[in-house]
């Protein structure tokens, strides 16, 4: 533990930062409705953030090598945290979406710079308890934020004073805590076609979760206010359906170390599925009911990402976990980028319920594909599958940060 102690200033940072991006894509689905912004608008917007998202994750490492951890950081949040006070000085779809799209482009820097510094401060032996805590940070810091929203109230100036303040704050223990500044990272070599080849069904699952998970986190809380709910029932609709993915992944990849990962893939879609078709059907308006059917499509639909990763990494060889790792996320960010606004025009034109309606229509799809995958190849033996961990969508270095503790080999560096 006493070689974690001079990370504890990222970890705070980490906190502040995770908290922060959480807490504004609920904020601006809420307040675009307030504003009178269609639901195709908001998408929109979604779609922007995740697009700013991609490019930052491909360009951060040329940042980073031209001026250095700290300051790459100071000017991603710097611009950051200006760009959160505008939202609320100029209220235009295109703004919003222009502003979306470099707020994405700085978080991808902040999460990269972050995740590389703390794969530089972390040694092989304190790799696994610096994951788990990094992912409780993540889980508690992202549904904690929501909460800032019923109390502060979406509309006026102060939440997003506030979330200025999250951002320039996270400056404060990277500008004065850690004096290392370390090198930084090689960029991570991209090889989409490679990665396709070693698993098809890895790369198409996590083109799918992009699409799904990205329309039920951008669109999600539109949903629950068309339906009649209060602020706090949106921000409990939204956390709850999070807090299920985190509670139930590692049972299910725990599962899938001990059976063919396919067939636990195929049983958490066929869940995501059922869950998502109840919500079309069954949820009603009921607050209640839809609380428990998001938290049941949240333990199935969360989990399909890294359980789609696990499931490459099986099929790849040794050395190749982060170029398999960061191209799937850039897999997935294709993914996430179309999700928000095709999920939009369905619900402007069938409504709320409809959300669900097209998630339910991809994981008829993905079902398709992984019947299929499951007659043309057989499974990874047992003794040749590495053990499951969850993977954050954060920044590619994730995979390079989480290597080493997962396979017990220098792929981490690779």
């Amino acid at each position: 533990m006493s070689s974690i102690r001079p990370l504890i200033p990222l970890l705070i940072t980490a906190g502040i930062l995770l908290g922060g991006n959480g807490l504004q894509s609920t904020l601006l689905a809420l307040r675009g409705a307030q504003e009178g912004f269609a639901a195709s608008t908001i998408g929109l917007i979604g779609t922007a953030y995740f697009g700013g998202f991609l490019l930052g994750c491909i360009f951060i490492t040329r940042i980073m090598k031209a001026v250095g951890h700290v300051r790459a950081f100071a000017a991603l949040a710097a611009i950051a945290a200006s760009a959160t006070l505008t939202l609320v000085l100029v209220i235009d779809p295109l703004t919003w979406s222009a502003i979306r799209f470099t707020t994405g482009f700085c978080f991808a820097g902040l999460f990269t710079v972050m995740e590389s510094w703390l794969n530089s401060g972390a040694s092989n032996n304190d790799r696994a308890r610096l994951l788990a805590i990094y992912r409780i940070i993540d889980i508690g810091s992202v549904t904690g934020a929501q909460f800032m929203i019923p109390i502060f109230g979406a509309g006026g100036f102060t939440i997003f004073a506030i979330m200025s303040i999250m951002i320039t704050l996270s400056l404060v223990p990277v500008s004065i805590a850690d004096r290392s500044n370390p090198t930084p990272p090689e960029d991570v070599r991209l090889d989409l076609r490679r990665a396709w080849r070693i698993s098809p069904l890895g790369s198409i699952g996590c083109i799918f979760v992009g699409i799904t998970n990205s329309a039920f986190r951008t669109m999600s809380p539109i949903y629950a206010e068309q339906i009649g709910m209060s602020v706090t029932d949106v921000v409990t609709f939204v956390s709850v359906g999070i807090i299920g993915g985190a509670m139930i992944q590692y049972p299910l990849g725990y599962l899938s170390d001990l059976w063919d990962r396919r067939r636990v893939l195929l049983v958490a879609t066929t869940g995501a599925l059922a869950s998502a078709l109840m919500l079309v059907f069954m949820a009603g308006t009921s607050p209640i009911a839809n609380f428990v059917l998001v938290f049941i499509f949240g333990s199935f639909a969360m989990p399909l990402y890294s359980l789609s990763a696990a499931h490459a990494n099986d099929r790849a060889e040794k050395g190749e976990f982060v170029l398999v790792n960061a191209a799937l996320m850039l897999f997935y960010s294709v993914g996430a980028i179309a999700g928000p606004f095709i999920a939009s025009l369905f619900m402007e034109s069938y409504g709320p319920h409809s959300l669900f309606a097209f998630s339910a229509a991809v994981y008829v799809i993905f079902i398709a594909v992984i019947v299929y995958r499951m007659g043309v190849r057989s499974p990874v033996p047992a003794g040749h599958r590495s053990r499951f961990f969850g993977l954050l969508r954060t920044s590619p270095i994730f995979a390079r940060f989480a290597g080493r503790s997962s396979n017990g080999d220098d792929s981490g560096d690779a």
